[in-house]
């Protein structure tokens, strides 16, 4: 609808309308048919000749549409318009009283001033007026999507908290060790407690709490990111003994073995830096850098 010369590609998935969850009507076909049915008529509707494709990708949803050409000439655009327009209105369900009721505007006064609208000339910027002249309510995506999951925090404030949680979990108390046992000799390790997530969170700074809280997934996300030193499992934060990781595979040959364990060595070891006690790991086992000599 963006304009005469617009082409598209779409790969339906979610069942959904354009107000709310798809509502099925014929029980004869599989809630994906009839779903994909749905969206090429919502292509028939806007005067496309809808062709459909198979892609060859790793999944059960993978029936395609594509509209290249359209079924009318450009002199009918203003009447095609205004039937998008009524197909739109006909799929409106109980949905919309809500979203009509929450921007505040009566929907059968919109309705008429919508189609004297449509029958009007094209403004300059379409997509400038889009969101009040096709739907009420309507807000599209920005053009850039923002990145929340963590990832686009500061390094700086993302060591912090490391740091702070870690610490947190070593001085709990009462304190557990560890004990391994090698070669007759008795070395503890202190594992610190494990807290659950909402117990950590008491502990953090309302600033840095705000500041998570932009992101997705939060505090959880950014400890799972950094899954070297934490292990956070069913609600409960816990600190990662690595000595307790499966080993390599025994079917590879020691020498990709020993290879592998070499270029993985691209970070240095947070434990070697900061616990108390040091890595659990001598620094040959240690997937991590004990020291920037290691580094790869």
């Amino acid at each position: 609808r963006s304009s005469y010369s617009c082409c598209y590609f779409v790969l339906p998935c979610c069942f959904f309308d354009f107000h709310g969850k798809y509502s099925r009507r014929q029980s004869k076909k599989t809630q994906y048919r009839e779903y994909l049915d749905f969206v090429a008529q919502v292509g028939f509707a806007c005067g496309f000749h809808v062709e459909e494709d198979c892609l060859r990708i790793p999944s059960t949803k993978r029936v395609s549409f594509i509209g290249k050409s359209r079924t009318y000439p450009p002199a009918e655009h203003a009447v095609i318009d205004k039937q998008i327009t009524q197909f739109i209105n006909s799929r409106r369900t109980c949905a919309v009283t809500t979203c009509d009721r929450r921007v505040g505007f009566k929907h059968e006064d919109h309705c008429d001033s919508l189609c004297e609208e449509v029958g009007s000339e094209p403004p300059e910027d379409e997509t400038e007026t889009a969101c009040t002249i096709w739907m009420p309510g309507f807000q599209p995506r920005e053009k850039v999507e923002q990145i929340r999951n963590c990832a686009s925090l500061p390094r700086d404030f993302v060591d912090e908290v490391v740091l702070n949680v870690a610490n947190l979990l070593l001085n709990s108390a009462p304190q557990k060790s560890c004990s391994d046992i090698q070669g007759g000799s008795t070395n503890t390790w202190n594992q610190g407690e494990s807290l659950s997530l909402r117990e950590v969170a008491e502990h953090l700074n309302k600033e840095t709490l705000k500041k998570l809280k932009s992101e997705y997934g939060g505090l959880q996300t950014l400890l799972k990111n950094n899954h070297q030193v934490f292990e956070v499992l069913n609600g409960r934060v816990h600190i990662r003994d690595w000595r307790k990781e499966k080993p390599p595979s025994k079917t590879k040959p020691e020498v990709k073995r020993r290879l592998s364990a070499e270029a993985f060595k691209t970070r240095l070891c947070w434990f070697f830096i900061h616990h108390p006690d040091g890595c659990s790991l001598p620094s040959e086992a240690c997937p991590y850098a004990h020291g920037t000599e290691e580094l790869r």
